[in-house]
């Protein structure tokens, strides 16, 4: 069976399209999956302003993983969770698309995009057309099939070296082969910025954990997100996460990655003890 659509697709269905200005759907996150991080929430906010803006650019274009201002963890969710998704787009064209958006369960948020700006490239590069067309026309009346998404393959990120409490250096690996890569996407595989975002927080809480006696954090937002370039299947990254500040039961922790000196991708994440 083919990944298209399955693997990494985040929208079950389209409720409104105010095409290329505002949006709102809905994704049931598969019960029987282990984990559900609130990155892939944060993906599902995306893919649906990609729709309204790949629906306002008749399917021309499509846009990929650029810049966050910020990404607000608020809540939590789990396998089972329905999300109420909805963006509210600033710019919809053959250039980019810019947006705000946000999830909610049961009524409340769970994870917020502010200032989020994503670059288009060609569709006919990426995927197919007539097949992304389809799929829109799909959402937007009776909706997809729910519970397609298996899950993505553990992922680690390996320590090398750092000062402990100050900073940690490091290995990601991207995989050479994953389900996600057929959807994410079919004529080009791409590494998803989201699944990158939510390696590099995880090696920034590892840092956190160094720092005075063993606690426990948990973020609180993601903050001037920045992917730079496209990583490829197999694709090897140096990674650094260094603290910016620390403030009692605060700290902000900058995540960095490389491919030699040419910097990949950057992000700075906001941690809280938790209670």
């Amino acid at each position: 069976m083919s990944e298209h659509f399955r693997a990494f697709s985040f929208v079950d269905r389209i409720l409104a399209d105010e095409t290329g200005k505002h949006i709102s759907g809905r994704y049931a996150i598969p019960a029987e999956i282990g984990e559900f991080p609130l990155s892939l929430v944060s993906e599902a906010i995306g893919q649906l302003a990609a729709w309204s803006s790949m629906a306002a650019t008749g399917f021309e274009v499509r846009p990929v993983a650029g810049i966050a201002g910020r990404v607000e963890f608020t809540g939590s969710v789990k396998p089972g969770d329905v999300l109420d998704l909805e963006a509210t787009l600033v710019k919809a064209d053959l250039e980019a698309v810019g947006y705000d958006g946000l999830a909610r369960v049961n009524g409340e948020t769970v994870v917020r995009l502010l200032d989020t700006l994503g670059p288009m490239v060609p569709m006919v590069d990426f995927d197919d057309p007539a097949a992304v067309r389809a799929r829109y026309e799909l959402l937007t009346s009776t909706g997809a099939e729910p519970f397609a998404f298996g899950g993505v393959p553990a992922m680690n990120t390996e320590k090398t070296g750092g000062i402990p409490g100050e900073s940690s250096e490091g290995v990601l690996r991207v995989p050479e082969n994953a389900a996600f890569f057929g959807d994410h996407f079919p004529r080009n595989p791409v590494f998803p910025g989201t699944l990158l975002m939510n390696l590099k927080l995880g090696f920034a809480l590892g840092l956190a954990n160094e720092i005075g006696d063993p606690s426990s954090w948990r973020p609180a937002a993601a903050c001037d997100v920045k992917l730079r370039s496209f990583m490829p299947p197999g694709e090897v990254l140096d990674l650094k996460a260094e603290v910016e500040s620390h403030d009692g039961d605060f700290l902000r922790v900058i995540v960095t990655t490389r491919k030699g000196k040419r910097l990949n991708s950057s992000a700075k994440f906001e941690l809280v003890r938790s209670n």
